[in-house]
């Protein structure tokens, strides 16, 4: 992979990274002026809770995806980025233009998950 690529993927993963912290920021602002005091009624407090439990598990997807994103940007600095961890073949451009994040090859992947739907 030439270094234009790699300038390139560095700049979309920082970006992510940017744009998922932020959201993180205006989430953790939005929750800490919210009390339940203020609810009138036991369905209002159930549909907050829910509301609430969904946007901790759409945080902790986030949390996991901006890992991902810190491994990726350490894998271009240590020159692995673009190289499947498993049979250490190139990735594709397209595939990594699609999830800069994956670490194997589109074969290896979908070899990854043929085992995993013939365990459950």
């Amino acid at each position: 992979m030439n270094q234009k690529d790699l300038k390139r993927f560095k700049t979309m993963l920082e970006e992510s990274r940017t744009s998922l912290l932020q959201s993180a920021k205006r989430t953790l602002m939005e929750e800490s002026n919210f009390d339940t005091d203020d609810l009138p009624d036991e369905i209002d407090l159930a549909s907050s809770e829910y509301n609430q439990s969904m946007v901790f598990r759409l945080r902790d997807r986030e949390k996991f995806l901006l890992k991902k994103i810190e491994k990726a940007l350490t894998r271009i600095d240590d020159g692995s980025f673009g190289v499947c961890e498993r049979c250490e073949e190139d990735i594709s451009i397209k595939r990594l233009e699609a999830r800069p994040v994956t670490t194997l090859c589109i074969r290896c992947k979908e070899e990854q998950e043929k085992k995993e739907k013939s365990y459950g």
